[in-house]
């Protein structure tokens, strides 16, 4: 079996070391070494990324209690150098040791077990056994952690037998047989666990909250660790500075601009608003005047589609006719009338659109549909109007 160094020394990033198997299975190049520092999946964590004589590793995993290393090509030489992603797995020491203090802090303050973590390369959770947690005290779970960080508690894991179990205080005893691998925070928590660790609170950074949700009953707390957390801090405020650029304003003020510019825009949309559909009554009227009897079609090439349903709105008002109006802008169509016409929009648009490579759909009295080109669009529009004039027998 290997010797799993990253048990005993998790920062060791780079070993000499002899292969002691390799072969192939189901397409797969596997080696085992004698000492392995690359951490299989488990435990909420994933394998580390490295090199083994400069050869990419692309899966890790343990079996019967032995490390199998999938690689991209087989290495030549029995003795052979191994490398470990640092910053990978310094992330991943830093968020698993953050994730037992969160969970730790989430007991001592408001009795909250967690019961599932996840460590993604991006994202990483634990999901709390209570349907909903405040801002307040969200705030004060994190700064409690915090608070046991900058303290520097050590921390120590150590391999337990069933009986040396009754005098550590776990949170939970895992149900399985063998020695159990004990992850202690001193004078905070006590945790069965076979991930990699850091060796003090310290190590960890800072643990910063970004957001909490509800999960199928739960509360899925979303958090970052070290050197996540300052990349993040980093990139968040590089976008706040650029956003003060913009506003020519300082970070304290923003906000209130913000606001105010949201307030304005929404009173500019009110009165836009206002105004298409004053328009839109004005451009129905003068459709009416020109029209003449049968189904009333207008296109438009700088209309949205939005415009295009207003005034179609108001054609309804005033006839009892179908109406249809075409977006050229956007390639879109919008069929209606107010209920008084032996017409089926949404069927009309169901049997005949997939001839003409349209999508869309609707009801008896209005429908709306969308077209890859103006071509198909125009001709689905003179199919329509020759079956509507009585030209055609569909």
């Amino acid at each position: 079996m290997s010797i799993k160094l990253y048990y005993t020394s998790p920062n060791i990033f780079e070993w000499k070391t002899k292969i002691t198997n390799k072969y192939e299975e189901k397409n797969r190049l596997i080696v085992t070494l004698e000492q392995t520092n690359f951490y299989p999946e488990g435990g909420g964590q994933p394998f580390d990324f490295g090199t083994i004589d400069g050869i990419n590793i692309i899966e890790v995993f343990e079996k019967n209690n032995e490390v199998f290393h999938v690689l991209n090509e087989m290495p030549q030489q029995s003795e052979v150098t191994c490398k470990v992603e640092k910053n990978r797995r310094i992330e991943h020491s830093q968020h698993h040791t953050g994730q037992h203090l969160l969970s730790a802090v989430c007991l001592e303050l408001f009795n909250i077990p967690t019961v599932s973590f996840h460590l993604g390369r991006e994202v990483v959770t634990i999901d709390l056994d209570i349907p909903d947690l405040s801002e307040e005290k969200l705030f004060l779970i994190e700064n409690r952690v915090n608070e046991y960080i900058y303290e520097n508690k050590n921390i120590h894991t150590y391999f337990a037998t069933k009986q040396q179990l009754s005098k550590i205080p776990l949170t939970k005893v895992p149900d399985i047989s063998g020695d159990i691998r004990i992850v202690e925070i001193e004078g905070i928590d006590y945790s069965a666990c076979c991930g990699t660790h850091v060796s003090q609170t310290g190590e960890i950074g800072l643990l910063k909250i970004l957001k909490a949700e509800k999960h199928r009953g739960k509360t899925r707390v979303y958090f970052k660790c070290g050197l996540r957390a300052i990349k993040d801090y980093h990139e968040k405020h590089q976008i706040l500075t650029e956003i003060t650029k913009k506003f020519s304003s300082p970070i304290d003020l923003v906000l209130q601009k913000i606001i105010k510019l949201e307030s304005d825009q929404k009173l500019t949309e009110k009165k836009l608003e206002n105004a298409l559909s004053e328009n839109a009554k004005l451009i129905a009227s003068e459709i009416l005047l020109s029209s003449k009897k049968g189904v009333i079609i207008e296109s438009f090439e700088e209309k949205s589609i939005k415009e295009i349903q207003l005034i179609a709105l108001e054609l309804s008002k005033k006839t009892n006719t179908l109406i249809i109006l075409v977006s050229l802008q956007e390639n879109k169509l919008v069929m209606i009338h107010n209920g008084l016409t032996d017409f089926h929009c949404g069927k009309w648009l169901n049997d005949h659109l997939k001839k003409f490579h349209g999508k869309g759909g609707g009801d008896a009295n209005k429908a709306q549909a969308i077209f890859n080109h103006a071509d198909d669009l125009n001709k689905f529009v003179k199919y329509t109007e020759e079956y509507i004039n009585g030209l055609t027998t569909v």
